[in-house]
Parts: C-alpha cells; sequence; structure tokens
C-alpha cells in the first residue's frame, strides 16, 4: 500500500468516479466556471485548441475532413483525460486501438509535451475508467451487417428503433472498425443522393446530420439518408 493509501485509511473521504462523460454539462460547468485548463477532471480549452489545431493539420495530410480523423467528443475525453501513451489513447472516447495507431501517436506526443510544460496531474493516474468497446450486441450488430441482413430486420431483432440501431452503428464505426453498408445502402438511397451526400461530407468542416439535412433537404433528401451515408463516409474515410 502506498503512503496514500495509508493516508486515506487515517482519513477516509468521498470518491468520485466518472462514469459517463456529458459534455455539454462539462461544457457549461467550465464556462460557468470562467474556464481555464490544467484541472484535473475537467475539459482543458488550451489543450483542445492545441488538438484541434494538429486535427486540422493532419486531416490536410491525409486529404480527408478534420472529423474524420478524430471527431470532436474524441478530442475532448483527450482534453480531459490527458492520454500520454497510445494503450491511454485507445481508451479515450470513440478511439479502437487501430485508430490509435493510424492518427495517435502526433496527439499523444503534444498531450505529453502538454502535459509535462505545465505540470498537470492527470485524472487517468487515479480515475477507474471502465470501457467496453464491443458489447456482445455490438458484436451481434456487425455479424448481421457481415451477412448483409438488412437493418431493418436487425433493429426488428434487437427489439430498438431505427434510430437506436444507427446510433450503435455510429458508435461501432467511430471506435475504428470497418462496416459495409453498401448491400442496403444501393436499396434505399437513390445512386444521385449518393453522390451529393458524400461529396458534401469530403468539403464540409464537420459531420453534423443536421447542418447537412439544411444543405441538402432542397434536393429532396432524406435525414435518414443522410445518416446512412455519413455513416458509410466515416467507416470508408475513417477506417
Amino acid at each position: 500500500m502506498t503512503s496514500k493509501g495509508i493516508d486515506f485509511i487515517a482519513e477516509p473521504q468521498d470518491l468520485k468516479i466518472p462514469l459517463n462523460h456529458n459534455f455539454e454539462a462539462v461544457t457549461a460547468a467550465i464556462e460557468a466556471d470562467g474556464g481555464g485548463g490544467g484541472n484535473a477532471g475537467v475539459l482543458d480549452k488550451t489543450l483542445l485548441k492545441m488538438l484541434k489545431a494538429l486535427r486540422k493539420k493532419v486531416a490536410k495530410s491525409k486529404n480527408v475532413p478534420p472529423f474524420v480523423v478524430f471527431q470532436d467528443p474524441s478530442l475532448e475525453d483527450m482534453a480531459t483525460q490527458y492520454p500520454t501513451s497510445m494503450e491511454d489513447m485507445a481508451k479515450i472516447t470513440g478511439v479502437s486501438s487501430g485508430k490509435a495507431r493510424r492518427y495517435g501517436r502526433k496527439f499523444v506526443g503534444i498531450i505529453a509535451d502538454y502535459v509535462e510544460e505545465n505540470d498537470i496531474e492527470r485524472p487517468t493516474d487515479f480515475v477507474i475508467k471502465t470501457v467496453a468497446n464491443k458489447s456482445r450486441v455490438k458484436v451481434e450488430i456487425i455479424q448481421s451487417i457481415d451477412r448483409k441482413i438488412p437493418l431493418d430486420d436487425i433493429a426488428s431483432s434487437k427489439s430498438i428503433k431505427m434510430e437506436e440501431l444507427l446510433h450503435e452503428i455510429e458508435m461501432i464505426v467511430t471506435s475504428g472498425t470497418k462496416v459495409n453498408l453498401d448491400y442496403y445502402i444501393e436499396d434505399n438511397v437513390d445512386e444521385m443522393s449518393r453522390e451529393d451526400i458524400y461529396d458534401y461530407f469530403m468539403e464540409a468542416d464537420s459531420d453534423s446530420i443536421d447542418d447537412a439535412f439544411k444543405e441538402l433537404e432542397e434536393d429532396d433528401i432524406t435525414i435518414e439518408e443522410i445518416q446512412l451515408m455519413r455513416l458509410k463516409f466515416l467507416s470508408d474515410m475513417g477506417n
């Protein structure tokens, strides 16, 4: 037992362990508190700006939109957890070990330098973080897609709505697993719409579905078509 453990036994105190991140709540709390970086357990705005700048640079070198490299929730988790190794990076929201290997090394480097220069105590040094990268349901969804089962049937078999299924697939894709939805997209999105949506995301600054719909709704493109093509785009370009 360390000296900190002995001190804890002598003077026990409450411990708070975050199970799920609510970035909106974290951001609101920071704004209400006046901002500032370097405090364990809160989003570090200074580091976040540095990470976004690096993401833009990496995206330009790879010729992909920035959100393909890492999405905002991933950068926000990095600016909260301060991953300083590739192992740490693979535990970040939306980052699998494969995606960490593909894009993470430069981000780990800049974070490690930032932590050392600012003498930051990392939350991951004392926070227990449980990560379930591939739950049983996610594995079954991947297997069903591999067998080219229509998404409607997959949703029905899991007793969930299509919107919930698409969200589950998004979690699978953004964590670094490639899925092939072409068999379903070809039957449910016409070729012209597929091209228009794909081209939109290739040039877009964000992967916001609402922004895409505002831009494409005059072409009679639906939200679900955008959701499907966005998943294909993220899977093709990010994995």
